[in-house]
């Protein structure tokens, strides 16, 4: 009995190392056993823990045309933030005074591989493309979707995934947009006494709002005189209330993350609403939040405080009714 016990313990040895075999004398491999791990025959095969990819799992490439003597313009719709091109065949860069315009050129007359670029936009979508080289490229100025409008239209796989930005921290930079777009379109005034007025211009804080670590202030602009107002700049910055005189004023500014239709312009009799996100904050003991807005060539200057008592008190934002 222990003989027979012993030889079936080394035949079941000699079936564990064979894992791969010929099988009718061709070239192809066949499993005969599945043990972890596996020696394949070549690199073809998938065993243990790896798992291939599904179609349902890519991102679809847009086809993209170069060519050497042209320039290609592809127009995104938010700010791109990173670009790799798979080949040295290509070079790409923002256009001169533009944030989402990306010029693409060949390098060389007539690369015969094809090749890929990526890129990656402030709203945080993913966009690929496959690029070949073409003597007269069909389309030498593409204009992208936008993912937040285009929805089910738009060539995506289902689990699409939008990219994550380090300044948002753990908030999806789709949702930021969705948000700040929801905020413009509700037009609310959450807040009714903070704001200036001066020389037939009037600045308002509407609202502040928080989500996951963000802050969002609706401001709005009202010019009630003829002449147009040129927004120079708009600065936010904690201030103390009480500064004595002869003494260094100890300032913090702070800077917005994003801006929903940022107003540069107000016509006269006219009225123009902007959303800034910002990183949440808190305002110390004894100072204020001053947001100041400078017109350009003009002294039509407005400015208003924020208590703390006040950004405390901001509403909180349901993701459901986020339209």
């Amino acid at each position: 009995m222990m003989f027979a016990l012993a030889m079936g313990i080394a035949t079941a040895n000699a079936q564990e190392n064979v894992t791969v075999g010929q099988s009718n004398g061709s070239d192809q491999p066949t499993l005969t056993k599945e043990v972890y791990p596996q020696k394949e025959a070549d690199g073809d095969l998938y065993h243990g823990l790896t798992r291939k990819l599904g179609f349902d799992r890519m991102v679809p490439p847009h086809g993209l045309e170069v060519t050497y003597d042209k320039t290609v313009h592809v127009i995104f719709p938010a700010e791109v933030r990173y670009v790799d091109l798979g080949s040295p065949d290509l070079i790409a860069g923002k256009a001169d005074g533009a944030e989402n315009v990306i010029r693409v050129k060949a390098t060389v007359r007539n690369f015969p591989n094809e090749t890929n670029m990526s890129v990656i936009t402030e709203d945080g979508s993913f966009y690929t493309f496959n690029v070949k080289y073409a003597a007269e490229p069909l389309l030498l100025n593409v204009e992208m979707c936008d993912f937040i409008h285009d929805g089910e239209a738009v060539n995506r796989p289902n689990n699409a995934q939008e990219i994550y930005l380090k300044e948002l921290g753990s908030e999806s930079p789709m949702l930021v947009r969705l948000i700040m777009k929801s905020i413009h379109k509700q037009n609310k005034r959450e807040v009714k006494h903070i704001g200036c007025k001066r020389f037939g211009i009037q600045y308002l804080l509407k609202g502040i709002y928080t989500h996951n670590g963000l802050l969002y202030f609706h401001t709005e602009i009202r010019n009630q005189s003829n002449v147009p107002f040129d927004v120079d700049y708009i600065t936010w910055k904690i201030v103390d209330k009480k500064v004595a005189k002869r003494t260094a004023v100890q300032e913090r500014v702070i800077l917005p993350l994003r801006a929903q239709n940022y107003a540069t312009f107000v016509p006269g009799k006219k009225s123009e609403r902007t959303v800034f996100t910002m990183a949440k904050f808190t305002i110390p003991d004894g100072k204020c939040l001053v947001v100041e807005l400078n017109e350009k060539n003009g002294g039509r200057h407005q400015s208003f405080v924020i208590e703390n008592e006040d950004l405390v008190r901001a509403n909180t934002i349901n993701e459901l009714q986020v339209r």
